[in-house]
């Protein structure tokens, strides 16, 4: 099995695994322009034709004052081919910064969310589907344990308390050199659009050390992620006092 091809395998497994998908269901998926949201939608218009609950897609990118895809027309032409319908919108996410306070990928990301709930509740949609991969997932759980001091990460499925949207990540057992592979057998890896904001320091910092623990070991990096499934609550949550 190639690698690119590991992504349709791994997609199916996701999917069956946390019950992402469900009958009717009607699926926005977020789209940067980048590799990891391109082929979010690619493999997800592929899996309408055989998956056994029927389902939409609709592929949507939120332009920011600061940040939208140059390769839109290209993306837009990739969408209809897999007849997806595309809509762009544009949210001016540096008006809405305090006065004092910096632009970072985390206030940005919650921003994007926010308007990806909001249109997803106006339109009828009742789950956003989200690019993020293994890597993402391991990097976010080994950050907030250095940086916050605290066990959490990325989940496949959330399910909002407040809202009637879930979001969903098919793509979380997926490693980003699978997702290189398909977009390089897919042809849409040199139109795809990366943030000029790039990806923040302590993330950079934190892949580099991931590097060094797992030594590239597809193994170490799935345990790692595995373990947030398999708590040993009576070895974990002592408090003080």
């Amino acid at each position: 099995m190639s690698e690119g091809a590991a992504v349709n395998k791994l997609v199916e497994v996701a999917l069956r695994r946390y019950a992402m998908i469900e009958e009717g269901d009607r699926i926005l998926v977020a789209v940067s322009g980048g590799k990891d949201s391109t082929t979010l939608a690619c493999d997800l218009a592929a899996k309408r034709r055989w998956w056994p609950a029927t389902y939409e897609l609709t592929a949507i990118h939120i332009a920011t004052d600061f940040y939208s895809c140059g390769e839109k027309s290209a993306l837009a032409a990739f969408f209809e081919s897999w007849d997806i319908p595309y809509v762009s919108i544009d949210v001016p996410v540096i008006g809405r910064l305090k006065p004092g306070r910096s632009m970072n990928c985390y206030w940005c990301s919650t921003q994007r969310r926010t308007e990806l709930i909001r249109y997803a509740m106006a339109n009828g949609y009742n789950k956003i589907a989200l690019g993020h991969h293994l890597d993402d997932a391991v990097e976010t759980l080994l950050m907030n344990m250095l940086y916050k001091g605290e066990i959490s990460g990325m989940l496949p499925v959330v399910r909002y308390k407040k809202y009637p949207i879930s979001i969903i990540r098919p793509l979380i057992l997926c490693e980003e050199r699978h997702i290189l592979a398909y977009a390089e057998e897919k042809g849409f890896r040199s139109a795809a659009c990366a943030c000029p904001f790039g990806r923040d320091s302590k993330r950079r910092e934190v892949r580099a050390r991931i590097a060094a623990l797992t030594g590239g070991s597809s193994q170490m990096k799935r345990r790692l992620f595995e373990s947030t499934e398999h708590v040993k609550k009576e070895y974990i949550g002592w408090s003080k006092g």
